[in-house]
């Protein structure tokens, strides 16, 4: 499998996209304005305890506080007795607290955050709080398992290093040198962050985390990366001193796209970014899926659509649904969907079948970035699972609750308008002794109080004996109305 990033900059945003085979994968945009806050270490204060919530508030210079969960916090669990410690035995109000951002402000919710800070680099992480060697899981070889332990643990005695390290799935089959290097520079910039926190004051910002340029390079670059484009001098520039100081064994080719043609243009980018803000998606045997975004949860249901099949019933909706477990692991990458996925595939019989389109399900999220747990089906033909969410989803970023509606997704009719004005004229002629009612809406309402609804319109001014006027307000909403008495 071929990978190429493409990375488009603007001085309002910086956009990276993830293509595999051709095909935009991972889409992930940072606006300078609104920078992600997740990996920022802060001097936070308590500012709440709650102990009903087993939680606490956090100011940390934010415009909401964050907050800060008993089991996000990293000390002793247990008191004395063997108990688990409660919020009001690990943090108190007023009380000073060094916290990094784990989860972005999402909604009305503010940042999340813990104190078991870490830093990464391209092979590893550091913990302060961890004192032995880790390795990830997406690492299955045994022997490579137990060589980056020896090496991890061989540098922790060397130097004496306070903290641990974890290595990430890059770190696969990296030299022994590299690895150090790696170690060593974190354990500076861990350096840095404890001087930093000695004399900053609560709400201040100890470290920033790269902005989305570097952190691309750092986390996203893959063995099958071929090519990094990136359409911006000076920014290709940077990514690659960045590379050459930090990332010096990259293979990875960084180049600067001059092209006349726009670079999301070349992969046909910017049709799968409208696509992605659009609720029905087309598969390509004629079925689709519907995915709804709300509060709570993510929806998604499969659909068979125009797709007849060729054989029985059973054997088109296993066709569809093993079509749609492909698109649906997709579209959570492009759209960067997290939190609870609750996915409505068409009823199979067969229990194989299900097995199957788990399965495949499983192997399209096996390249996803983000942690995802998948249920089997259950009795009610429903697929339960989650996908880590640390930042805004891709409609969130670019989109915001329709004006006219509030982000219901729809509108009261203009008949349904009509009939809430008849209400309210009948309670203020009951109320006020008045000549006349102006009655102002939109043009919508107005045409149909002219038309279809003339005869009660008149019938009306019969019963309360006033005059009723018409008049069309331009910026009037369908559901928008007003009346004047005069």
């Amino acid at each position: 499998m071929s990978e190429e990033i493409l990375v488009n900059v603007s001085p309002p945003e910086t956009r990276v996209a993830v293509i595999e085979n051709g095909i935009a994968q991972e889409i992930i945009i940072e606006r300078t304005a609104k920078r992600g806050l997740v990996g920022n270490i802060y001097k936070g204060k308590v500012c709440r305890v709650l102990p009903g919530m087993q939680a606490a508030f956090v100011e940390i210079g934010l415009d909401r506080a964050a907050f800060l969960h008993a089991s996000d916090i990293s000390c002793k669990t247990r008191d004395e007795l063997g108990q688990p410690c409660t919020i009001n035995h690990l943090v108190r109000e007023g009380g000073e607290i060094i916290v990094q951002v784990v989860k972005d402000p999402l909604g009305s919710k503010g940042a999340r955050l813990t104190t078991s800070l870490s830093v990464p680099s391209r092979y590893l992480v550091f913990m302060p709080s961890l004192q032995s060697a880790g390795v990830s899981q997406k690492i299955e070889n045994p022997e490579e398992r137990a060589r980056l332990r020896n090496t991890i643990d061989a540098f922790l005695k060397e130097s004496g290093c306070r903290g641990g390290f974890i290595a990430r799935t890059a770190a696969e089959g990296v030299g022994e040198a590299t690895l150090k290097s790696d170690m060593l520079f974190l354990s500076r910039l861990w350096g840095d962050i404890e001087e930093r926190h000695k004399s900053a004051t609560p709400g201040d910002l100890i470290h920033e985390d790269l902005p989305l340029l570097l952190r691309a390079l750092r986390d996203l670059v893959t063995p099958e990366v071929e090519k990094i484009w990136i359409d911006s001098q000076a920014s290709c520039e940077k990514a690659q001193q960045f590379a050459d100081k930090l990332i010096p064994d990259l293979n990875v080719q960084i180049e600067y796209y001059a092209g006349a043609r726009p670079l999301f243009d070349l992969y046909n980018v910017e049709d799968e970014i409208e696509k992605a803000l659009q609720r029905k998606v087309e598969l390509k045997s004629g079925g689709h899926l519907v995915i709804d975004q709300t509060e709570a949860m993510t929806t998604i249901d499969v659909n068979t659509g125009a797709f007849v099949g060729h054989r029985n019933l059973e054997e088109t909706i296993y066709k569809t649904n093993m079509e749609a477990a492909q698109a649906i692991g997709r579209q959570l990458r492009l759209r960067n969907l997290g939190g609870i996925i609750i996915i409505d595939f068409i009823d199979m019989t067969d229990d194989e079948h299900k097995r199957q389109v788990i399965r495949a399900l499983e192997k399209c999220l096996s390249r996803d970035h983000a942690k995802t747990q998948i249920t089997e089906v259950s009795a009610l033909g429903l697929v339960e699972m989650t996908r880590k969410r640390t930042r805004e989803s891709l409609e969130h970023v670019l989109c915001e609750s329709c004006p006219c509606c509030n982000g219901r997704g729809s509108l009261k009719t203009a008949e349904t308008t009509c009939y809430e004005i008849f209400r309210e004229i009948l309670r203020e002629a009951r109320q006020f002794d008045v000549e006349s009612l102006l009655v102002l809406a939109s043009q919508e309402a107005i045409d149909h109080l002219q038309d279809e609804e003339s005869s009660n319109l008149a019938e009306l001014e019969a019963f309360i004996g006033k005059t009723i006027r018409l008049q069309a307000e331009l910026l009037y909403t369908q559901e928008q109305y007003d009346i004047v008495l005069i």
